[in-house]
């Protein structure tokens, strides 16, 4: 006999079933989905933070800048966090966090570009 791993109740039915009723198996993705949820969402206030830092230092009216590493490391700017990256052909990588992305020239200094349209890369 097999045992509902939510309750521990006997499993009466099919073989391949796998809760012995709508309840266990309806709590259990309710307890899968909040893990999901819970990581989901300190993910992205992390990558929200992010874009309003770059947002702020690049002001309203700006496509592009230049800005010292320190600022961001002043503003707790999280490095370990992107939405996407790309390499161009010279081998440049840019960090996208959103509609902004950024490259690291040197341990001194970093591009921020905003993107002006949903399909345009930067290479």
């Amino acid at each position: 006999m097999r045992n509902c791993p939510i309750c521990k109740g006997n499993i009466v039915g099919r073989t391949d079933k796998k809760f012995c009723s709508i309840k266990c198996k309806s709590n259990y993705h309710q307890r899968l989905s909040a893990h999901t949820n819970e990581a989901t969402l300190r993910i992205d206030k992390i990558l929200h933070r992010n874009r309003s830092i770059l947002q702020e230092l690049m002001g309203k009216n700006r496509f592009q800048i230049k800005v010292p590493m320190i600022e961001l490391e002043k503003r707790k700017f999280n490095f370990n966090y992107m939405t996407k990256y790309l390499i161009n052909k010279d081998k440049k990588v840019y960090h996208y966090i959103y509609d902004y992305c950024y490259m690291t020239f040197s341990s001194d200094e970093v591009l921020i570009i905003r993107r002006k349209g949903n399909l345009q890369t930067y290479r």
